[in-house]
C-alpha cells in the first residue's frame, strides 16, 4: 500500500462524506452567524466572542481542507473473504489469560476509534491479526506485557 493512500472501509468513506457536507452546510452557516454577531458588539481586538468563532472557523476550515485531500487519497477496501483478516474484517477474539472474548473492526488508520472497538490495520494488534485464520493464536506487545489472543470469528 501507498504511503500517499489513506485506506478507508465503505462506512469511513461515508462517515467522511457525511462529516465534509456537515461542515460545508451547517457548521459554517452557524460560524458565520456567530462572527457576525460577534462584530455587532463592537470593538474587535476585546471581543473574546469573535475571536473565539475565528478560531473555531480555522479550525474547521483545516479540517474541510483534511477530509478533502483525505478524500483525494482515498482507496476504499471492500472485503468479500471471510477466511481471513483484512481491513474491513470484523474479528472475535478471546484473550487467553482472561478468557474474555473481545469483538474488534479492522479499518483503515482515520477511522480507528478504540471507543467503537475499531482498531487500525497499522496498530500493533491489527499487524498481528492481517491475514490471520480462525483458531490462530495471536501474542501482541502491549504496554502491560506480551497478550495471547485466540481468533475465534471473522466476519464481513
Amino acid at each position: 500500500m501507498s504511503n500517499d493512500e489513506i485506506i478507508l472501509t465503505p462506512d469511513g468513506l461515508r462517515s467522511l462524506e457525511l462529516e465534509l457536507e456537515d461542515l460545508k452546510t451547517v457548521k459554517r452557516k452557524e460560524l458565520a452567524a456567530r462572527i457576525k454577531m460577534a462584530i455587532s458588539y463592537g470593538d474587535l481586538k476585546e471581543n473574546s466572542e469573535y475571536h473565539s468563532a475565528k478560531n473555531d472557523q480555522s479550525f474547521m476550515e483545516t479540517r474541510i481542507l483534511t477530509i478533502e485531500r483525505m478524500l483525494k487519497k482515498a482507496r476504499v477496501v471492500t472485503n468479500t473473504d471471510s477466511s481471513k483478516v483484512q481491513v474491513g474484517s470484523t474479528v472475535i477474539l478471546n484473550d487467553v489469560e482472561f478468557a474474555e472474548k473481545i469483538e474488534y473492526k479492522i479499518v483503515g488508520t482515520s477511522e480507528a476509534d478504540v471507543n467503537e472497538n475499531k482498531i487500525s490495520y497499522e496498530s500493533p494488534l491489527g499487524i498481528s491479526l492481517m491475514n490471520k485464520k480462525v483458531g490462530d493464536t495471536i501474542s501482541v506487545n502491549a504496554p502491560m506485557g506480551v497478550i495471547t489472543y485466540e481468533l475465534l470469528e471473522i466476519k464481513l
